[in-house]
């Protein structure tokens, strides 16, 4: 190691990726020195995320703390562990000190805001499919939150980075086609993908979603995808669509009684065509619809300001970079909201139940009541 020139190991480390180059820099004095050069993790973020080959986006991350840095907060995937547990027989089971007018408040453009403006934040979107790139976007603030106190701080907060109308079908500007080309597999027909889900499988393996949160005046950034799917739907809402569900579970102690929220990165793919063996024209994937929305634990989209905040949150929350870990934590989310929703249930049956055998006492009293009036005369 010793014969070698700095030039040689800086050529040897730019190879690498973020991972072994971290591990590089931890075996000896001389790597570990070379290691931290911005250079080789400039090298290293732009070819794991396409959208950060531009220059106002390299300004950004600089700006932020360095390419290092950035590879360190992103690369990482949110892990909360803080989900609250279902309490039976409760008619609100989280909020023991919150009551309705507290959660469903109405902003009227105090101070607060001032705390997470959307001005701050900034997307980085990729989406790769068998490790390529597939399409890379930009945004610059929350789009649609002009005004401070206008509707975006009250009404659900949703981010649409991608949507195309199928009823546009003739202006294919700006699509995003998966192929056999990309090494998408042949399906000979509809009917054929219900049965064996070949296309199905291959998509929930093979695509990737990084979106990157960052937040200039806090100077911080978060990943806030699972990186693949956490779940989806297949020929939904029609045969020839497919829904893949990406996100994570954030933190959100000082903004919601639940003191956990979903972020939920949705992505649409259409069939566009089934493709052809005999003619060897190629099956054909279209990307249809890509958005970002944030629940509570009840299933009720957050408005605009209260996203804000558990944007603003999860800049600074907990992060591991072993995935089963972060997706049994996602899958723990999901259980506790699927018990939550059975207690709604019962507690409405419960009560459901009350009210029809007090209804059956009236009418009963009230006959005696009237057999008796009867009777007597």
């Amino acid at each position: 190691m010793a014969s070698l020139s700095a030039d040689i190991l800086h050529d040897i480390l730019k190879r690498l990726d973020g991972a072994a180059l971290a591990r590089a820099g931890c075996a000896c004095a001389d790597l570990r020195d070379i290691s931290k050069e911005e250079e080789l993790w400039e090298n290293v973020c732009r070819s794991l995320w396409p959208s950060t080959n531009h220059d106002d986006v390299r300004s950004l991350i600089i700006s932020v703390g360095g390419f290092r840095k950035f590879y360190a907060d992103c690369s990482t995937l949110i892990l909360n562990k803080d989900v609250p547990s279902v309490q039976s027989n409760k008619t609100n089971l989280f909020a023991e000190e919150w009551d309705e007018s507290d959660y469903y408040h109405y902003f009227d453009g105090t101070d607060e805001l001032e705390k997470a403006l959307p001005s701050d934040f900034v997307s980085l979107i990729d989406i790769q499919y068998k490790d390529r790139a597939l399409y890379s976007n930009i945004i610059w603030g929350i789009p649609s939150s002009d005004g401070a106190n206008g509707w975006f701080n009250n009404c659900p907060f949703r981010i649409d980075v991608f949507h195309h109308s199928p009823e546009n079908n003739d202006n294919n500007d700006g699509e995003v086609f998966l192929s056999t080309i990309n090494d998408l597999p042949s399906v000979p027909s509809l009917e054929q993908e219900r049965k064996d889900g070949k296309l199905w499988r291959d998509l929930n393996d093979g695509i990737k979603l990084s979106w990157i949160m960052v937040n200039r005046k806090m100077k911080l950034a978060v990943n806030l995808s699972s990186w693949h799917p956490l779940g989806g739907q297949r020929h939904w809402p029609t045969d020839t669509d497919f829904v893949l569900r990406f996100g994570s579970v954030l933190p959100a102690k000082e903004v919601l009684p639940c003191q956990v929220a979903k972020c939920i990165l949705l992505m649409k793919f259409r069939v566009t065509n089934t493709g052809s063996e005999e003619t060897g024209e190629p099956s054909t994937l279209a990307l249809t619809e890509l958005n970002m929305q944030i629940e509570d634990m009840e299933g009720v989209h957050l408005n605009g300001h209260r996203s804000l905040l558990v944007l603003k949150e999860a800049l600074s929350c907990h992060r591991s970079r072993n995935y089963s870990e972060v997706l049994d934590s996602c899958h723990s989310y999901l259980r506790v909201q699927s018990e939550l929703k059975e207690e709604k249930i019962r507690s409405e049956c419960r009560f459901d139940t009350l009210c029809l055998v007090g209804g059956i006492t009236v009418f009963a009293a009230l006959c005696v009541m009237c057999y008796r009036k009867i009777d007597r005369s």
